[in-house]
């Protein structure tokens, strides 16, 4: 009796932390606007760096989608939805009169969502990775890998919620 007791404890708190584990998966819904970071040298040329996402932008998420919007001077708004399943999301965009493919997919890594894209420009593929987490004052921290200038490059950027 006694290891059909202590059983069923191990089982409802394997249930127990399994449950822990799914809800500690974080809500990166708002509107967001980059943290300066004062060590950081100032940006060169037109790039946007931050991994894409520029100075401020707007997330949505529900259970099976993160939806993201940015504003690029010469592009414009720029919408990207991705799927929190894994399975692909295309979001393709266009400027200057040609369009530039986007195939992205999405993982999760604990409580790090590690969005992986692949851009099409001209028949070259270019891949970038941005790791998102929340830190312990709730803000959102970025960290962008891309190899767009053949050199692989991370970024790390902080944005404060409001």
């Amino acid at each position: 009796m006694k290891r059909v007791v202590a059983a069923m404890v191990v089982l409802t708190l394997v249930a127990g932390a399994a449950a822990a584990i799914a809800q500690s998966k974080p809500n990166f819904a708002g509107k967001w606007t980059l943290v300066p970071d004062p060590n950081a040298p100032a940006p060169t040329g037109r790039g946007r760096g931050m991994g894409g996402l520029g100075q401020a932008f707007s997330a949505e998420q529900n259970d099976k989608t993160l939806t993201v919007v940015t504003t690029n001077e010469q592009i414009g708004e720029i919408k990207a939805v991705y799927n929190l399943d894994g399975t692909e999301s295309k979001n393709p965009i266009s400027f200057g009169g040609q369009s530039v493919d986007r195939v992205s997919k999405v993982k999760w890594d604990g409580a790090k969502l590690v969005i992986t894209t692949t851009t099409n420009f001209n028949g070259n593929a270019l891949e970038s990775t941005q790791a998102w987490s929340l830190d312990a004052t709730g803000n959102l921290v970025v960290e962008s890998t891309s190899n767009f200038t053949g050199t692989p490059t991370t970024t790390k950027a902080t944005y404060k919620k409001g």
